[in-house]
């Protein structure tokens, strides 16, 4: 399914959607060129998980944590050169847990990511500086909130 973006409040309601439908344990990957608006994205979809905390980039930290209706895991593989490493920072206690976990650049530890897994590629147009979001996955959870994307 894909859905254009026009502008901040565009994105802003796709991720509140998305964040309003998600179920503890459902795992969104996140892909696009720097800039596309991966966090941009996340922090529309915490505002969903009822988060209040500012969510920001953890390229640096790689994992940030944040409290809402549902533990919110972000993840960015970006600064990985193996999937062991995610494994050394605890990956499977988060992959596993009734959170969420959005891990942006998730296509560097594709070996990792459940197959139940919603995945997201934001696609930028140039011309006029909107977003494409491709939004796929199998199962229940993408089921529902492809549902919700559509009404």
């Amino acid at each position: 399914m894909i859905i254009k973006a026009s502008n901040l409040q565009d994105t802003d309601k796709i991720g509140k959607i998305i964040g309003e439908s998600l179920k503890g344990g459902t795992v969104i990957c996140l892909e696009g060129e720097l800039g596309a608006g991966k966090t941009t994205l996340t922090q529309s979809i915490a505002k969903g998980l009822e988060i209040h905390d500012y969510v920001t980039s953890p390229t640096f930290t790689i994992i940030k944590e944040y409290n809402g209706r549902l533990n919110l895991y972000h993840m960015d593989a970006y600064r990985l050169d193996s999937e062991d490493e995610m494994y050394d920072l605890g990956y499977d206690e988060y992959i596993k847990s009734d959170g969420v976990c959005i891990i942006e650049w998730a296509s560097k530890i594709k070996g990792l990511i459940p197959k139940s897994a919603i995945n997201i590629t934001i696609n930028i147009n140039y011309e006029n500086n909107d977003r494409e979001l491709d939004i796929n996955g199998e199962g229940e959870q993408f089921n529902i909130i492809k549902e919700k994307l559509q009404e």
